[in-house]
């Protein structure tokens, strides 16, 4: 027990010391923790929407939300697995989460993600999403928690700390959200409106290979900034 203890000390030191010098020069690289304790953690990552429910859709492209909220939750199970995270999706593909026989489809998504939140006893829950607004004008990412859960405001700010250093427009302060996502659970719990579709220069750089991996960096590093501190 105090050689573990001893362990996880030095493991948290560590990451702090990788994630702030990251912060320093703007990018954030993930590390594999090869003589870290595999699975320690278990993160639920959500893909807003999907099936008959796109979400938003960018008007210049016309891709939609539901799409980008997958290729994003995708490539943060990736990296979370490259880690030693354990890791469960919601959804892995474009289908919807409700019964086909549901005569509330919404409700019957609503639901089942519940479900499988709670099924996976997780330390964490990541909700991925894609943000509009009726202003061309608006952009940049915003982290929201549930209101009165102070786990998931400390989890929240972690990861909006580390998009607001690494990406252009991202916000500074995470925000409070009514979101069903955050209150159907206990579990510190986040939803992350990753850019708006709305504004024409973010929706192409959302599509952009190159920012989603860069993106889905930040978010561990955030992550992992918040287990490190817990």
């Amino acid at each position: 027990m105090k050689i573990w203890t001893i362990r996880k000390h030095t493991l948290c030191v560590l990451l702090v010391g990788i994630i702030l010098i990251c912060s320093i020069v703007g990018v954030c690289y993930v590390v594999k923790a090869t003589s870290s304790p595999k699975a320690q953690y278990t993160i639920v990552i959500d893909a807003g929407h999907g099936g008959k429910d796109g979400g938003a859709v960018g008007k210049t492209s016309g891709v939609t939300e539901s799409e980008l909220n997958l290729k994003y939750s995708l490539l943060l199970k990736k990296l979370c697995l490259e880690y030693g995270f354990r890791v469960i999706l919601t959804r892995s593909d474009m289908n919807g989460l409700y019964s086909p026989f549901a005569t509330n489809k919404k409700k019957s998504e609503m639901e089942k993600r519940r479900q499988i939140i709670e099924g996976a006893k997780a330390d964490v829950v990541v909700s991925i999403h894609m943000n509009s607004f009726s202003s061309s004008q608006s952009r940049g990412s915003q982290v929201f928690y549930a209101d009165n859960s102070s786990q998931g405001q400390k989890l929240a700010q972690s990861v909006q700390d580390s998009l607001h250093k690494n990406l252009d427009y991202a916000q500074k302060t995470a925000k409070v959200g009514d979101y069903f996502v955050l209150n159907c659970t206990d579990t510190p719990s986040i939803l992350i409106e990753c850019g708006f579709l709305s504004n024409p220069e973010e929706e192409m750089l959302l599509q952009e290979e190159d920012y989603q991996n860069k993106f889905c960096y930040d978010v561990l590093c955030g992550i992992l900034l918040y287990f490190a501190f817990d």
